[in-house]
Parts: C-alpha cells; sequence; structure tokens
C-alpha cells in the first residue's frame, strides 16, 4: 500500500467548502483525472453512497467504484475504492480561522501486481501528488470565486 497526502489552505469558511465537496457528482468539476462521475446508489450523499467514477491519467483510464465509507458534516468524507487499484481515500477539512480553511487529502492505495505493484507505485507517486496538488488549487481557485484556470 502507498500513502499520497496533500493540503490545500483555502480562504473561505469550513461549511463554504464542505458545500463544494458535498456532492461526489460535482468532484470532475475540480479533479481533472475524475472524467466522469456517475451515482450508483439512490442516495447522493453520506455513508453508504455508492459511484463510479471514470479515472484518467494521460492515456491511462480505469474506472474507479467508490464507496463513502465516512461521514461527518462538514468535516470529513472517507471512501473506499474497488477496481484495478484499491484503497482508502479520505478529503478533511479544519478550520485555520473563521475565513480559512485546510482541506486535507489521503490517500492509501495498492496498485495490481501484474501491473507492476510496487514499481508501479513508486512511479506513480509524484505523478499522482503533483495532479492532486493541481485538483487542490483548482477547488480554491474555484470556492474562493476566482474561477481561474490552475
Amino acid at each position: 500500500m502507498t500513502h499520497f497526502t496533500s493540503s490545500v489552505e483555502i480562504h473561505a469558511p469550513r461549511d463554504v467548502v464542505w458545500t463544494a465537496i458535498a456532492d461526489v457528482r460535482q468532484h470532475s468539476e475540480w479533479m481533472m483525472d475524475a472524467a466522469e462521475i456517475n451515482l450508483t446508489s439512490e442516495q447522493t450523499s453520506g455513508v453508504g453512497t455508492t459511484f463510479d467514477c471514470e479515472t484518467r491519467v494521460g492515456p491511462i483510464r480505469t474506472l474507479d467504484r467508490m464507496t463513502i465509507t465516512e461521514w461527518e458534516e462538514g468535516r470529513l468524507m472517507g471512501v473506499t475504492h474497488r477496481g484495478i487499484v484499491t484503497g482508502v481515500g479520505r478529503f478533511r477539512l479544519e478550520d485555520l480561522s473563521d475565513n480559512a480553511t485546510v482541506f486535507i487529502w489521503e490517500e492509501d492505495l495498492s496498485f495490481p501486481w501484474w501491473a507492476g505493484g510496487r514499481v508501479i507505485a513508486v512511479l506513480a507517486s509524484p505523478v499522482l501528488g503533483l495532479i492532486w496538488r493541481r485538483n487542490l488549487k483548482r477547488l480554491a481557485a474555484i470556492v474562493e470565486g476566482q474561477g481561474k484556470e490552475v
């Protein structure tokens, strides 16, 4: 299993940031690697919500089947990943001040042995880190109302 973590300071209250991320269908607006997200459950939020995410990293395309496993309104969203890459992910929001929030993104992922396993994990780590940092900058720009491309 490989651990990834990234964070960004967003100049907005935590509830505003939560509103921007609570609906997983909207994640493709700020996640450049999330090409398409489709709910597979009737519920749209909270523990038990399921969805499929078509993930694209360069020429690589995968279908990531996710289930929300943790949900603390306004603070935490955790998921399990099932597909070629498996593992768990978590978004955490922490107050920095009344008008600033830190968004922390953590992932513990396993890559299949037949695709290179640990070697792929070592190679993927810096690429995914770059993509996720850009995603977080994009989210910050959207939430802060700048709307600029990152």
